[in-house]
């Protein structure tokens, strides 16, 4: 591979040719061939977002010429239109932990392009990184690309999945099948009642994470190195909140303490609380999937799944759970990241947080699972389920819990040694309690009618 020289302030280096990026970049690949994972493409985008509106806001406060800084908007569009722009960002997640190189990385590309847009020498630490840090353009990077994933990916696949769910539960609104608690036989309870459980859970993570929405977009851009904002403009940071604003179409504003969002991620640990949340939401519904799916003969059988693939390699007819499956290994992967970001969150020391990198990764790695797997999860398993009615009668018919609906009527004790005698026997509830009781078999009826059990009261 041919090189050519490139220069910082610790000395020459050899880059690659056709790279465009520089020294300090190439000195990143050099020191941290760890992961060979570079940030996430949403992280990148962003950070470029950023750089834009930085340039922006610099035009504006006069202390960047119209000439450098449209040169930098310009390379930025340029990036942004290009559909294989992550090979210009190779350096690695786990790198400097305020994420140094990779907004070196940024610079020193934009600063390659922008040359060319504006036809002077523009440098990636004088023109293109005017007026910021790394220490608060990634803190801020963070929230952005948080911001607009959540807004435009996460969101509106929860909203889809609990729509799709709520419309699956009208359409078995009509089947009453045996409740399950301690994985025990129960009282009955429709299958609508179930599903509309499952649109509850999801319906209060979209809310919980709606709220995070006005904190995450929030910035500590214009404190610079430490939160004083030291070599940026002092109205520097209203004026990057606006400009990006324009480019996003969200509300981004500056924080009330840029020292708090330089020292501290509480809030991506707030919002990687509430996506750990939603996994383990997505997670109760793909093992209630999967247990009313199983069998289809020695299960519960209550429903038949989409057949999507063979299940077997060896057994010919097995099909298999797998997106419910790929659902509760996508929540296992969002609850470690939710681990890892709430560990890095605590390495805010003193004016910097040095685990920068690695909360974007697995933020936007947890938004990005959680919005692809929710929607398979519903077009492919919610929506396509079928209800296997015949076994659910007969869960149903020999239920012998069924009996609970008489304990206001004979008692508790009486009940109970009904329900046993059911059991023992393997017959109905209802020809026991006719031997057992007064009532006759039209009371029974009426008392042990499943669907009736389904409604609550006496």
């Amino acid at each position: 591979m041919s090189t050519r020289t490139e220069k910082d302030s610790m000395g020459a280096l050899e880059v690659p040719t056709e790279a465009l990026y520089g020294a300090q970049t190439q000195r990143a690949v050099n020191n941290f061939p760890i992961s060979h994972q570079g940030m996430p493409e949403a992280f990148i985008r962003s950070l470029l977002l950023a750089k834009k509106a930085a340039a922006m806001a610099n035009i504006k406060l006069g202390t960047l010429s119209s000439s450098l800084g449209s040169g930098i908007v310009s390379a930025v569009d340029e990036l942004l239109g290009e559909p294989n722009l992550i090979q210009h960002f190779p350096v690695d997640v786990f790198q400097t932990g305020s994420g140094t190189s990779s907004n070196m990385n940024a610079n020193e590309v934009l600063a390659t392009l922008a040359c060319r847009h504006a036809g002077e020498t523009v440098n990636a630490n004088d023109h293109v990184n005017f007026g910021q840090s790394s220490n608060d353009i990634i803190p801020s990077t963070i929230h952005i690309s948080a911001a607009i994933e959540v807004k435009h990916k996460l969101l509106p696949a929860l909203e889809h999945l609990s729509a799709t769910i709520k419309h699956k539960a009208d359409s078995v609104k009509d089947y009453v099948k045996t409740g399950r608690t301690h994985l025990m036989d129960a009282m009955p309870v429709r299958m609508d009642q179930s599903l509309l459980a499952w649109s509850a859970q999801i319906d209060q993570n979209i809310l919980t994470i709606t709220r995070l929405q006005p904190d995450l977009m929030t910035l500590a851009q214009g404190g610079t190195a430490v939160g004083t904002g030291i070599n940026a403009h002092p109205d520097f940071s209203k004026a990057f909140s606006e400009a990006l604003n324009g480019v996003t179409g969200l509300q981004f504003t500056p924080a009330e303490n840029l020292f708090a969002l330089i020292g501290t991620q509480d809030i991506a640990v707030s919002v990687s609380g509430a996506l750990k949340t939603t996994a383990v939401s997505l997670m109760k519904m793909a093992n209630d999937l999967r247990w009313m799916n199983s069998g289809p003969l020695a299960g519960l059988g209550e429903i038949e799944l989409e057949a999507l693939q063979p299940g077997s390699s060896i057994m010919p007819g097995k099909v298999n759970p797998v997106i419910p499956e790929a659902t509760a290994m996508v929540a296992a992967q969002v609850m470690g990241n939710d681990v890892t970001v709430s560990v890095a969150g605590q390495s805010g020391n003193f004016e910097l947080n040095v685990m920068l990198p690695v909360i974007a990764r697995n933020l936007l790695e947890s938004i990005t699972l959680l919005a692809n797997v929710s929607r398979l999860l519903a077009d492919k398993a919610i929506a396509t389920f079928t209800v296997n009615e015949s076994n659910l009668k007969q869960a149903l018919s020999r239920n012998p819990i069924l009996v609970t609906a008489l304990n206001p009527i004979i008692g508790y004790a009486k009940a109970a040694g009904i329900a046993k005698q059911a059991y023992k026997e393997g017959r109905s509830v209802v020809d026991v309690a006719e031997e057992n009781t007064d009532l006759s078999r039209d009371e029974l009826e009426k008392l042990l009618d499943p669907r009736k059990l389904t409604e609550g009261g006496l």
